[in-house]
């Protein structure tokens, strides 16, 4: 069994050991190679044969869960206390929120009804027109400025934008970014969603949909762009450069949070008095990448994709549409496109010859599955989706290889972005020292299984940096 730990310096630790009181502490070798390591706890944690608690086997019987206060808190206080109770919460909210009580405010309630209602299942309208099956958490209808009697949440762009970034962080979102629709970034709202239905912009005061369209307010003027992590663990477990099924469920993984996310986001946005729209399905709407760069998430790259300085492209995008006036983000310039021009390790290694070699990129698309209009290295897709269908895994080999899907783990690695950056003249030499170095060796999918992964398989990628 491979051994990850320094035998240095054994006898210093073993007499710090003893000072402690840990002197019986089992060797490191032996806690290594032992079968409870295979969970990997820390060192001072043992199994033992009875529970710390003490257990009256002929005492317990099965119980009935109906008993539990939850279920039956008016059978212990009478259903008068109960409803008395009941009744008072619900004028204390209301109160609060009225007096704007610090810590007690619409956002405040807003934030907490969003994370304890849960996934209901998410539209394009979202709770915007129809909310009432939703509730609070408590049983109760959910809030809304109106039934609170206060007017909706008022902030200014630069308060709200602070604000939903904190909210979605806290839904589970990677990276948010905001980019407000003028006559220009409408033009990547589609004309025509995934299923068939029309996108279309009129002067209403709310979103409405019909058998053949959608429409949008043109007062819902805002994007609201977010990003999902995907496990680098997942996707680089390939067999060569041929996918695996472990590709398909890093983004399978990234879509179900982003269910969540859109959930949470769209209850929290209505509760404040506004909607959020999103579309038929997660990457409908509008080009998620077009929305991606020029809010700053990350730029566009040899991939046809967009790649994060945080996260390179291990990440799902995401939008929704918002009439709360959100400050917009700007576009950046971290050196990634110019990075790609040299680099070409993506299309090099794309086993269906889907992603150009050409050194710049063109304003030449390669077929109508292209969106025209912007100079970058079109992708042959048809040839992607034939490859995904004859490997019967969607292929990512693409993203495991970029040289900016590594972990965050050394100095030299953010030296390296600086560096990229800034100037490119050092960039043939990143590339080739990130293929001596092994970074795109493909992982042994086999492996993966005992592999003790940390929550949804990410493991000290980039951006996992408190900031």
């Amino acid at each position: 069994m491979a051994k990850f730990h320094s035998t240095t310096g054994r006898g210093v630790l073993r007499g710090l050991l003893s000072k402690i009181g840990l002197g019986k502490a089992r060797d490191l070798d032996e806690i290594a190679s032992s079968p409870e390591s295979e969970w990997k706890r820390p060192w001072w944690i043992k199994t033992v044969n009875k529970p710390t608690v003490d257990i009256d086997w002929d005492v317990v019987e099965r119980f009935d869960e109906t008993k539990i206060q939850q279920v039956s808190f008016s059978k212990y206080v009478g259903e008068e206390e109960n409803k008395r109770l009941r009744k008072q919460k619900a004028e204390r909210t209301r109160e609060w929120i009225q007096e704007n009580k610090p810590n007690y405010t619409l956002r405040d309630r807003a934030l907490d009804i969003a994370v304890r209602q849960g996934a209901v299942g998410n539209s394009f309208l979202g709770f915007a027109n129809d909310p009432e099956h939703v509730k609070d958490g408590w049983g109760g209808a959910l809030i809304t400025p109106e039934s609170m009697g206060v007017p909706p949440w008022q902030g200014t762009p630069e308060d709200n934008a602070m604000m939903m970034r904190a909210a979605l962080k806290m839904f589970g979102a990677s990276q948010v970014a905001f980019l407000e629709l003028d006559e220009y970034n409408k033009k990547f709202i589609y004309s025509v969603d995934n299923d068939g239905k029309r996108l279309d912009f009129e002067d209403v005061d709310q979103a409405y949909e019909e058998e053949t369209r959608r429409v949008i307010p043109n007062n819902a003027r805002w994007i609201i762009v977010f990003t999902v992590q995907m496990s680098e663990e997942l996707l680089k477990r390939r067999v060569g450069k041929t996918p695996t099924p472990f590709s398909a469920a890093a983004a399978g993984n990234a879509y179900a949070r982003a269910r969540v996310i859109f959930d949470d986001t769209q209850i929290f946005l209505h509760c404040l008095g506004y909607y959020g729209l999103m579309a038929y399905w997660f990457n409908g709407l509008g080009i998620a990448d077009a929305f991606a760069v020029m809010s700053g998430i990350g730029e566009l790259s040899r991939l046809n994709r967009v790649i994060t300085p945080e996260y390179g492209p291990m990440v799902r995008i995401f939008r929704l549409v918002t009439n709360l006036p959100l400050a917009p983000s700007k576009p950046i310039n971290a050196g990634i496109m110019r990075f790609c021009k040299t680099c070409k390790k993506c299309a090099t290694e794309c086993p269906s010859g889907t992603l150009s070699e050409a050194t710049e990129p063109s304003w030449e698309v390669k077929g109508p599955w292209n969106s025209p209009g912007h100079k970058t290295w079109y992708e042959d897709s048809p040839k992607c989706m034939a490859y995904w269908l004859k490997a019967t895994a969607s292929c990512a080999t693409c993203f495991a290889v970029c040289p900016f899907s590594k972990k965050d783990k050394s100095f030299m690695h953010h030296f390296v972005e600086a560096t990229v950056a800034k100037t490119p003249i050092f960039n043939s030499l990143f590339t080739k020292m990130d293929g001596l170095l092994g970074y795109d060796i493909p992982k042994d999918p086999e492996s993966w299984w005992g592999s003790n992964m940390p929550p949804y398989g990410i493991d000290g990628l980039k951006g996992t940096r408190l900031e």
